[in-house]
Order: C-alpha cells, then sequence, then structure tokens
C-alpha cells in the first residue's frame, strides 16, 4: 500500500544521514529532499530548501534502502526437515534442492505469485527497496519460463537459473544443451542476468562456462554460485567470463583474491546462508583488505537461508565476519547495487544503493539514533519508516 505520493518533501530531524556515497559520507543534523521518484537535494538541514510537505523523523538515523542482490523467491515448498537434520549433524549437499523444485512445478500460478508477493512486502517492510531473484525451482523449460514471468511482475532484476540442478534422471551435458538452447529462448523475455551453480554435486565449471557464454550471447548479465562447498573454479570463471557478481565464496585462495580485488567482479558474501549450513564464515574482512568490493545478500530461500532480513544478515557480518558498521551498510547497499549495476543510474534506472542528487529516492529510517543499532541491538526490528521510488510505502504505527 502506498502510503504517500509524489511531489516536493522535505525529511529533516535526521540524526545520521548515511548516504553511502563517496562525495557525501555521513551527515549529522541532515536533511532529504525528494522530488517525484528520485533524490533532489541532500544536506544540513539548517540549508534546507522549501518543499511541498514535510516529515520529521524525530532524531532518527536515514540510510538507503537496501539492496537485496542474490535471493530465490518462487518457490513453494517447506525443507525445514533438512534444516533440523543439518542442525543434527548432516552436510548441506546441493541436492535438496530437488525437493522444493517438486514443490514450486506443483503450485498453480496463482499461488507461486501470491507467495512472491508476500515475500517482497515482507522485504520491504525490512528496508529492502531493491530486489533481485532467480528461476531455478522449475528446471523444465516451461516452469523456469513461468518462474521468470512471475519474477518480473514483482523484483526488477530477474536472473535465468536453470543450471541449479540437474534434475534427477537426466544426463548432466545433454540438460546443458537444453539450458542453452529452448530454456534460454523461453525464459529470455523475462530476464536480465543468468547464473550458475558452478560446484560440486551441480555444474563442473566447463558446463558452467558453457551456458554463461550462451547466456551472454543472448543480451544477459552474468552472475555465478561459486567456492560454496569448497575450493573450486566459480570465482576464476566468474572473473574470466566478466560476470557481475560472484556469490558465496566460503573458499577462497589467494589467487581468487586478487583476481576479484583486481577484477569488476563483486564477491557477494550471504552470512545467513553460512550461519543455516554450518560453513566457515565468507572472508568478507580478508576480500575488503585486499580491495575487492563486497556486497552482503540475503540469499532467501527454503533450504538454506530462509530470512529476507538484510538487517540480521548485516548485523552478522559485523558481528561474526570482522566488518564495520559503516563497511556492512555499503554491502547491503551501494555492493548490492554494484553487484547489480544499478550504482550509476540511467534516464530509466535511476542509481540506487546510495543517497544522492539524482539517485532513487530509496530510505530506510531506523528507530535509532545511528547505525550501530543494528548490530548493538541484533535482531530487534528497527525499520520505522520506508520510502521507495519517492514514495512512502512503510509509515511508523499510527502515523498516516
Amino acid at each position: 500500500m502506498i502510503l504517500s505520493g509524489p511531489g516536493s518533501t522535505l525529511i529533516t530531524g535526521i540524526a545520521e544521514l548515511s548516504t553511502v556515497d563517496p562525495a557525501l559520507g555521513t551527515l549529522r543534523d541532515a536533511a532529504v529532499v525528494i522530488e517525484g521518484e528520485r533524490i533532489a537535494w541532500v544536506g544540513p538541514a539548517s540549508r534546507a530548501p522549501a518543499a511541498d510537505t514535510a516529515v520529521d523523523v524525530g532524531g532518527r538515523a536515514v540510510l538507503p534502502g537496501w539492496v537485496d542482490s542474490h535471493t530465490h523467491l518462487v518457490f513453494d515448498g517447506d525443507r525445514a526437515a533438512e534444516f533440523a537434520a543439518r542442525m543434527a549433524g548432516q552436510a548441506y549437499e546441493a541436492g535438496g534442492i530437488a525437493v522444493t523444485t517438486g514443490a514450486t512445478r506443483a503450485a498453480d500460478d496463482a499461488r507461486l505469485d501470491g507467495l512472491v508477493a508476500g515475500r517482497v512486502r515482507e522485504a520491504l517492510a525490512g528496508g529492502t527497496t531493491s530486489l533481485e531473484t532467480k528461476t531455478g525451482y522449475g528446471l523444465t523449460v516451461e516452469d523456469e519460463a513461468r518462474s521468470a514471468r512471475i519474477a518480473a511482475a514483482h523484483v526488477e532484476d530477474v536472473t535465468f537459473l536453470g543450471a541449479h540442478l540437474v534434475p534427477d534422471g537426466l544426463d548432466p551435458d545433454t540438460y546443458v544443451d537444453t539450458v542453452c538452447g529452448p530454456m534460454l529462448d523461453a525464459v529470455a523475455p523475462h530476464v536480465r542476468w543468468a547464473d550458475v551453480f558452478c560446484e560440486r554435486g551441480a555444474f563442473t565449471v566447463e558446463q558452467s562456462r558453457r551456458v554463461l557464454t550462451a547466456c551472454r550471447d543472448a543480451g544477459l548479465g552474468l552472475r555465478v554460485h561459486g567456492n560454496q562447498l569448497g575450493p573450486g573454479g566459480g570465482v576464476a570463471l566468474a572473473v574470466e567470463v566478466g560476470a557481475a557478481s560472484v556469490d558465496h565464496v566460503n573458499h577462497v585462495t589467494d589467487d581468487d583474491v586478487d583476481a576479484l580485488a583486481a577484477s569488476d567482479t563483486v564477491a557477494t558474501v550471504l552470512p545467513a546462508c553460512d550461519l543455516s549450513t554450518r560453513a566457515p564464515l565468507a572472508p568478507a574482512r580478508r576480500l575488503l583488505d585486499a580491495g575487492a568490493t563486497v556486497a552482503i545478500a540475503s540469499n532467501a530461500n527454503p533450504g538454506t537461508s530462509w530470512t529476507t532480513s538484510m538487517a540480521f544478515c548485516v548485523a552478522t557480518a559485523v558481528l561474526q565476519m570482522g566488518l564495520t558498521v559503516p563497511e556492512a551498510v555499503e554491502a547491503a547497499t551501494l555492493g548490492g547495487a554494484k553487484a547489480l549495476r544499478r550504482d550509476v543510474g540511467t534516464p530509466d534506472r535511476p542509481a540506487v544503493g546510495r543517497l544522492a542528487v539524482g539517485a532513487r529516492a530509496d530510505l530506510h529510517v531506523l528507530d535509532a539514533p545511528s547505525a550501530v543499532h543494528l548490530a548493538y541491538r541484533p535482531g530487534m526490528p528497527l525499520t520505522w519508516a520506508v520510502w521507495q521510488r519517492g514514495r512512502r510505502v512503510v509509515a511508523p504505527a499510527g502515523r498516516p
């Protein structure tokens, strides 16, 4: 539900404004002016221009809306039993994906559409204003096309993940032929990106390269699931093909880190997934120190990370991965935007992940005086209000 419409709006009473913009930094006693869908002015409250309406956020902190650059929202079914087994000591294996595939194929369009819509609303209520989501729980031409179409109705950045797992009973190379041919043709009208699970139990480096090459030739941007379950070639492949991101990166070598630092490929860490799978935490601190660009994402999915809470992921990155609060906030906003190539705007797609003039007016107001409270008070519901595309879509209780 839209709580307030476009026009110029002055947001004042900002105790701390995390612009996540290199030229602006963090401002105290600040204000922001929204005009239409974009930010028109940012600066000290004492110099704020007049606007049609004004909103005083009462000494609270404001940061960009979260940019969640890795989710799997198009699914039905439940894998709580798998989670419980993992907590009892069973190792995570990629094959659990097949359980979700069966439930997703069995759901009708209306049910899947409603499930995705509900998950997007849940994410927005926690301050996530930009989302990527993937196909990958259909794994037939018809079901992948359906997942892509449904996702595109709710999310701006949709990723084709037909190469998520080889369905039971199929020859891997024959399935890759399908992914690179009729399946890619069927999903192409609905997606911007392509991804591949380059991992043991999923797709080899050679198979992954075939998929990525075909998708690049079809005009899609590239992403890679890599180095999650152990050392492997996912990071090197992602850099080789110029992928926008390589995600998971739990097991990386010095060469992998150096390659990421020298490239434009973003290393996306998935803290909630690492906790849920009891995997070694991705080395976010090491990657940042080496000069790589790091993003934080939720990896929302039913098997290994059933949460849309980016605040939880940020707190985990601070408390367990060794990031500072500003570093984690940047990774969950501007880092995600870079992973989606949304950090620089175009006339029809304004930049996201930062609060600067011309960027999309996506603001997340915390019920706290500073962003430090995201980690200082982990797990607390700190979202107070949210603006998305210049419209207030989440308001404090009892206020219009």
